[in-house]
């Protein structure tokens, strides 16, 4: 057995399988770039569904952690720690928001929102106890709580786990009239991603967001936005609402907080919705660590200067435009925005497994959704020509059935 072959075969035989990852095992990378075991080079145009925005083992990340790491590393919210304010505030201000609940994952971050959601339409809006309602979106992607696969339409991800969690209302995403007859009295968020990355990066039609942003003000409903795949950079603007010039009451983020370094997540909003904590309702142990403050400081300072956002819509348009010549043969539809896109395969080209697996045996590694789709989904720091190059490996592989 190869290196590759006797790793896979362990990992099998002592993990769970809930996942089905291509049949490669990194060992270093760096950039755009990843080695696996047998020494052979892959661009990575997956960027850990956008959580390595700023590359594998980026300069400034990596110095900014291993300062941290001989400093202090863990407190707990026992105490304070020298990090957390200027997380706290920097946070805030990158969001025009007032204040933040830091968590560690995304499905923390979401769980988070609704558990804050919750609690301001009991004590803000006056809602009945145990009454509250949340409109969501269908083909979301959340997370994998119980309560998150609750309001999931993932069968996959929901078969099994019942029973489920109560008070979320299902629209079809991007329909604003469904969502607008949706909300009650009784409603006190609406939570959406801006774009939808698992579902295939689904964009809402134009004027969407800018819609449900006026029927969540007019109806006292909070507006949530689920930026923790869309947001830090990956459409071109740090925050994937931007682009309807749209600001919600709630950002959760995620993902590219922590720089593919640790994991870091947050819900960012105002001092009348988050204001609704007392000490010892919600917390987190590692949430807000003095490591995750320190290395999310430094995406803070980066995504502050704008190159990453300039780099996104620059490639993105050429990645786009490339991709859009594609459509019409094995390419059925492009979607996306920025350095961000779905792709759907016709069928008799394969599944997006498929295409994945080619694409690996050339040096390019994607990941498929939903059965016939694939993201492309490059660290920001890529260069166009090896942009270009993983694009030469995309059309190579359909053009040979």
């Amino acid at each position: 057995m190869s290196r590759t072959e006797q790793a896979i075969a362990s990992a099998d035989a002592h993990s769970a399988h809930n996942y089905h990852p291509l049949p490669v095992v990194v060992a270093t990378a760096e950039g755009a770039w990843m080695t696996d075991v047998e020494g052979r080079r892959y661009l990575d145009m997956l960027a850990g569904y956008s959580a390595l925005n700023f590359g594998h083992g980026n300069r400034r990340l990596l110095d900014a952690a291993r300062t941290q790491l001989e400093r202090v590393t863990l407190t707990s919210r026992a105490f304070h720690h020298d990090r957390f304010a200027d997380f706290c505030g920097q946070l805030a201000e990158l969001c025009g928001m007032e204040m933040v609940l830091p968590m560690n994952t995304g499905a923390e971050a979401v769980e988070t929102a609704v558990k804050t959601a919750r609690k301001w339409g009991y004590r803000n809006k006056g809602i009945l106890d145990g009454m509250a309602k949340i409109v969501v979106a269908a083909d979301n992607f959340h997370g994998r709580t119980t309560t998150i696969i609750s309001f999931s339409t993932d069968q996959e991800a929901r078969a099994d786990f019942g029973p489920y969690t109560p008070g979320f209302e299902i629209v079809p995403y991007g329909d604003l009239d469904a969502l607008r007859a949706a909300v009650t009295d009784n409603t006190v968020a609406v939570l959406l991603e801006p774009i939808q990355g698992e579902a295939g990066v689904l964009v809402p039609p134009p004027g969407y967001l800018a819609g449900v942003r006026e029927v969540t003000r007019q109806r006292n409903v909070l507006f949530i936005a689920d930026e923790i795949q869309s947001g830090l950079g990956r459409t071109g603007k740090t925050f994937a609402c931007e682009h309807e010039g749209v600001v919600p009451d709630m950002y959760v983020l995620g993902k590219a907080l922590g720089g593919g370094v640790v994991p870091v997540s947050a819900v960012v909003s105002s001092a009348d919705v988050l204001g609704v904590y007392k000490p010892g309702e919600h917390g987190s142990t590692f949430g807000g660590n003095p490591l995750a403050c320190a290395v999310a400081l430094e995406v803070i300072a980066m995504l502050r200067t704008g190159e990453f956002q300039e780099r996104a819509t620059e490639l993105g348009e050429h990645l786009h435009r490339e991709l859009g010549l594609l459509v019409g043969g094995a390419v059925r539809e492009v979607r996306g925005r920025g350095l961000w896109a779905g792709v759907d395969i016709d069928p008799s080209h394969g599944t997006g497994r498929e295409i994945s697996e080619k694409l690996m045996e050339r040096g390019v590694l994607v990941k498929d959704t939903h059965g016939s789709t694939i993201r492309i989904a490059p660290p920001l720091v890529i260069s166009k020509e090896d942009l270009d190059w993983g694009l030469d490996q995309l059309r190579s592989v359909l053009s040979a059935k």
